[in-house]
């Protein structure tokens, strides 16, 4: 991406665009009784309430009635249903692991297999987006947790704590491939959900092997335990190194996620909040996901960058935009051309 001598000023950034996650499905409702929402009704209103406070995007899970995550295709149907009538104008975003809450005493913490994540692209109502990654990764979501955060919480069961610990995001390119296939023969955009720079390379080799033809939208997830860290060295090089026409938000855990999030909101970037990430506030206190997506809008305010509405953020997501091939796709998303026969260093953006 691309820094000018007034990129830093509101006026030439585009509007904020909140993401939430408000659902935790790595939390047991006891852990935060006051903000994790259980039956059907509670689980919409929660998205009511985001949405009121200033969030225009919606990454979902689903919990069944006993409190747990649901795994369950039908719940997730049921919600989107609901949730297009009661925030019609918010981007439904699922995440692509369904849920990774272990379903019971000792059982891992682990992704559904790959038939089931692909069954997202069949949802109905679609969602709008489903969150992708790419390249099988370590995710120790224990690895940045404090004692004193996780210590009161289910997470210092032994069991649960090793499960988390030891959980692996399954995205080799055979899957990814056809799970790119899928949402787009379905018109369901995936949102890449990147951990590092190698990462970033893949998906732009997808890009120009025409695996891939949309927009991208790219969320940067700093929470280490085999992703980046929250360092700002890691955020910068990304940035840097991410589409001039790519739509990016920056993604950390605990109490890393405010410093991060108004690093993003300074540099015309977009964020994400919610408990999925963080249950703790800068002062070590308890948020919920309202009160998360508050502060951020109040950052915003106090830097002069408005909050983009529900229409706003699908028009700065390019919901519903497709491309002919590579090469189309390559230039919406502010990328070099592939190099045709016989060109010689790095070919430049060809004038139309």
């Amino acid at each position: 991406m691309q820094f000018l001598d007034d990129s830093l000023l509101p006026e030439n950034q585009d509007k904020l665009v909140i993401t939430v996650a408000p659902y935790g499905p790595e939390w047991e409702p006891s852990d935060f009784p006051e903000d994790i929402p259980v039956s059907m009704d509670e689980q919409v209103q929660k998205a009511v309430d985001c949405y009121n406070a200033g969030a225009t995007v919606l990454h979902m899970h689903v919990r069944e009635p006993d409190g747990t995550g649901s795994k369950r295709l039908s719940m997730f149907n049921e919600m989107l249903s609901r949730l297009r009538e009661a925030v019609p104008d918010m981007i439904l975003q699922v995440g692509g692991s369904i849920s990774f809450a272990p379903e019971g005493e000792g059982a891992e913490a682990k992704w559904l297999s790959d038939d089931t994540r692909h069954m997202l692209a069949e949802l109905t109502p679609r969602p709008d987006q489903v969150t992708i990654a790419v390249n099988t990764t370590q995710m120790n979501i224990m690895d940045l947790m404090s004692d004193e955060e996780y210590g009161q919480t289910s997470l210092a069961r032994s069991d649960l704590y090793h499960a988390y610990r030891e959980m692996v995001v399954p995205a080799g390119p055979g899957w990814v491939e056809e799970h790119l296939r899928r949402l787009q023969a379905n018109q369901i955009q995936p949102h890449f959900q990147l951990t590092c720079m190698p990462d970033l390379e893949t998906v732009e080799r997808l890009v120009r092997r025409g695996n891939y033809t949309g927009p991208l939208n790219i969320t940067w997830v700093g929470i280490g335990g085999g992703f980046d860290g929250p360092n700002p060295n890691n955020i910068m090089e990304f940035i840097r190194r991410t589409p001039d026409g790519a739509c990016l938000t920056l993604e950390s855990v605990m109490r890393n996620c405010l410093p991060v999030n108004t690093l993003a909101i300074a540099m015309g970037l977009h964020v994400r909040c919610g408990i999925e990430d963080t249950i703790w506030g800068e002062r070590k206190q308890k948020i919920t996901s309202v009160e998360q997506i508050e502060q951020l809008v109040r950052i915003s305010e106090e830097l002069g960058r408005p909050v983009a509405s529900g229409k706003e953020a699908r028009a700065i997501y390019r919901i519903g935009d497709w491309y002919a091939d590579a090469d189309e796709t390559l230039t919406q998303n502010g990328m070099a051309p592939n190099r045709r026969q016989g060109e010689k260093s790095v070919p430049l953006r060809r004038a139309s």
